[in-house]
């Protein structure tokens, strides 16, 4: 069996606490793997070796880093099909997704690259007489990033290019269900040429998390995951006086006005719910049809499922793979029945859709006429499930975005730019969609809801992940008068 180990210090650190945790290939359902669980000890050799690289790491001139961070990003374009081969592999998704989530970390790699503008300081002179005033930013020191299971090359790489480049040094806690992508990248951060400690990674679970999340040497921590891991990510870091940016949950809804194209929106529907089997954060999981286009975007919905390839991530033909564990299969189709036992119309019902072998897979899923108290609704399904509101007017789906606790992304879908120009400004959520319906940023803007969906100040990567991953540091400076000065400067002298 393949043991997937820790890397500290540059080199592979196989696991003195003798746990360890599955690896499943997700299309089969046969584990492919074992991953090692660190030790607190583990984890603190981790920080150990991060802090140590720090002391040289954080003085490293911007010239070498812009240079590491270049080969970096050449690896990883390099290395492209391997990665993505090894998230289809572990989680299942299908190639192009995976091909895509690199492009997309890729693309972050690229912003950290130019970092060295975004942190130029200011300088004010003479803000009184004799008197400067100018701002530095300064690396934090050791930040630590736990990735989920459902992106985990692209969202490593929010984190790490952005805290390197800005001097501070990283240690990664990636998701047990598919480490392997995570393993590949931080070794090829290491073939770059960063230092043995600035980029690390220890495999694990709660107790690796509760162990960064406590470290005193770690200054820093973002996270990406669900709402209630967020929240306690969030708080039990803060009050250990670290800074935290916690990325949580989604319920992003879709909002299809009666002028909208009825075959844009509905293709936009089918790709953002079902794409990557409905793992993701981006996920449109509430389609919000307003007034009489409800019925035939529901027909026009249902008649595109219908043609939907669904299996193993490695068949070119597939175009959606299994999902993650047999245990989250299982509760994605238990809401399913809990709509229809709501009231809900099952229109389309992926439980009754077969498929061969052993792997995760279940079929999509379109449910009418759901309403605000469902649990369809309410809750983070994280699967192939799409719900369809009924509302009769605009400000009937604002006010439903509102009153959702989660504010994480938005869109719409029409053909009157007053309407989409108001819902950007109506739109209650941190990213919003015009004929978009996965509004996510490109890697020079920055990723982050409202609500629910975000614990902290700060969102994820561009200028915000930059300012995270830095403090300012404010200086004032006098000198002596010119004239009193013992170096001749042309100035009169007193004496």
């Amino acid at each position: 069996m393949h043991q997937i180990h820790h890397l500290i210090d540059g080199v592979t650190a196989g696991s003195a606490s003798g746990r360890s945790g599955p690896v499943f290939d997700p299309a089969t359902g046969e584990q492919t793997a074992q991953v090692d669980f660190a030790s607190v000890e583990e984890v603190d050799a981790a920080v150990a070796s991060a802090r140590a690289a720090f002391e040289e790491w954080g003085t490293v001139s911007i010239a070498r880093r812009v240079k590491l961070l270049y080969g970096f990003r050449n690896l990883i374009v390099e290395h492209t099909d391997e990665i993505a081969h090894r998230l289809t592999a572990e989680h299942g998704k299908v190639a192009d997704d995976a091909r895509g989530e690199v492009a997309r970390g890729i693309e972050n790699i690229e912003f950290a690259c130019g970092f060295a503008d975004s942190l130029k300081g200011t300088y004010s002179e003479q803000a009184s007489t004799g008197v400067d005033v100018y701002t530095v930013r300064q690396p934090l020191g050791v930040c630590a990033g736990i990735t989920p299971f459902n992106f985990p090359a692209m969202v490593p790489l929010w984190m790490l290019p952005n805290a390197v480049a800005c001097g501070n040094t990283f240690v990664l806690k990636p998701s047990e269900r598919d480490p392997s992508a995570p393993r590949l990248i931080v070794e090829l951060a290491q073939e770059a040429g960063f230092p043995p400690g600035v980029v690390n990674l220890v495999n694990g679970d709660k107790v690796a998390v509760d162990r960064l999340l406590g470290h005193p040497d770690v200054a820093a921590l973002s996270f990406v995951g669900s709402t209630p891991i967020a929240r306690y990510v969030y708080t039990t870091g803060t009050a250990q006086s670290k800074r935290v940016q916690a990325l949580g949950g989604a319920k992003n809804h879709m909002v299809v006005l009666p002028d909208a194209d009825l075959n844009l929106a509905a293709d936009a529907a089918v790709s953002a719910a079902y794409g990557s089997a409905g793992e993701r954060c981006m996920a449109i999981s509430v389609v919000v049809a307003v007034g009489e286009i409800a019925d035939p975007l529901v027909e026009a919905i249902k008649l595109r499922m219908e043609k939907l390839v669904i299996g193993p991530g490695n068949d070119p033909a597939s175009e959606m793979g299994p999902l993650i564990t047999a245990e989250h299969r299982d509760r994605v189709a238990g809401y399913v029945g809990a709509g229809a036992d709501a009231g809900a119309e099952v229109v389309v019902d992926g439980r009754l859709q077969s498929f061969d072998g052993d792997g995760f897979f279940l079929g999509v899923s379109l449910l009418d006429r759901v309403t605000t108290d469902m649990s369809v609704y309410t809750d983070e399904i994280f699967g192939p499930v799409l719900s369809v509101v009924r509302v009769d007017g605009y400000h009937q789906a604002v006010g439903m975005i509102a009153d959702n606790p989660y504010g994480n992304g938005t869109a719409i879908f029409t053909r009157d730019g007053g309407a989409a120009r108001q819902f950007q400004a109506d739109a209650d959520a941190g990213m919003v969609g015009i004929n978009v319906p996965i509004p996510v940023p490109v890697g020079y803007h920055s990723f982050g809801g409202w609500g629910d969906s975000l614990f902290g100040d700060t969102t994820m990567y561009g200028p915000e992940g930059l300012h995270f991953y830095t403090r300012p540091k404010v200086i004032t400076s006098r000198w002596p008068d010119p004239s009193t000065s013992t170096v001749d400067l042309g100035f009169p002298r007193n004496d």
